[in-house]
């Protein structure tokens, strides 16, 4: 019988927080209302460690996402919340030491928008999901995007109006820097109540100066060029419309419900980027 060395007593008897996988790529399936999404995650999975214990089983926690992913073709998940949900179960009763399972899984998803010429196109997005549990209590679940997006700033174009356009009307847009926004936005998914990921890249896309296309042709262009200017925003604005359209979008959201909302600026003018980022519940956000 070979040696479990894992099992022995390490020298430095201390708790790790977390031990694990990191980077395995799987196939998921996931269940629309119209119809089943394939996409390809990339999937990390963790443990606590107790002092006494040299190392995890981490073969185990290999095998538990394979099991699941080969159970999404058959089991129909709606969401990649609810399969990483069941790796974090899986992985509390094959690491009987453990207390505590995280499993964070993130992949590329692709939605049909429409251009400002009224064309179709394919539009890429990042989805993620995080989920975790301590033994003996309930789990919890989260499920996120990040939008790329236009943004272009307010006080250049003030700056740039106060100096070089002073006869403009102010209802006329001026000249002014733009920027590559990356947006994020992350939500509790509480039992009963749905959140979709296509409804948060909206509410992104609808919170930034305008959405971004892979394609777009030369009418086209000046047509984004044109609504963004009309719509300059700094980060800050652009997290705190994001933060209102959630309330309007949920009404019923119960108040316990965590958000976390985000967006960098990569900035043309500057070497450093702009950043503004909230991390509060509904209940806060209500108040």
């Amino acid at each position: 019988m070979l040696p479990d060395v894992q099992r022995m007593s390490p020298e430095a008897k201390f708790k790790l927080t977390r031990v694990g996988v990191r980077g395995i790529k799987k196939p998921l399936v996931i269940q629309r209302p119209q119809k089943s999404v394939n996409l390809i995650g990339t999937i990390d999975a963790f443990v606590d460690l107790p002092a006494e214990r040299k190392g995890s089983d981490m073969s185990r926690s290999v095998e538990i996402v394979s099991e699941i992913v080969d159970l999404s073709t058959r089991k129909q998940y709606r969401g990649i919340e609810y399969l990483a949900e069941d790796i974090v179960d899986k992985l509390l009763k094959k690491h009987d030491y453990a207390n505590y399972a995280e499993v964070r899984i993130c992949t590329d998803y692709f939605l049909e928008r429409t251009r400002p010429s009224g064309k179709k196109s394919i539009e890429k997005y990042s989805l993620f999901a995080l989920a975790s549990k301590r033994r003996g209590e309930k789990g919890k679940k989260m499920i996120g995007v990040e939008v790329i997006a236009m943004m272009v700033c307010p006080c250049a174009m003030e700056n740039t109006r106060s100096i070089y356009y002073k006869s403009f009307p102010k209802n006329i847009p001026v000249i002014s820097h733009n920027q590559r926004g990356v947006i994020t936005i992350m939500m509790d998914v509480i039992d009963g109540y749905e959140v979709d990921a296509d409804e948060l890249i909206e509410i992104a896309e609808e919170s930034a100066s305008s959405p971004t296309y892979e394609i777009l042709k030369r009418q086209e262009e000046a047509e984004v060029v044109w609504r963004a200017h009309n719509n300059p925003k700094f980060v800050e604005d652009v997290v705190r419309d994001i933060l209102k359209r959630l309330l309007e979008k949920y009404p019923d959201m119960p108040d316990e419900c965590r958000v976390v909302v985000g967006c960098e600026s990569e900035e043309s003018i500057h070497k450093h980027n702009a950043f503004a980022e909230r991390i509060t519940t509904f209940g806060e956000l209500r108040e």
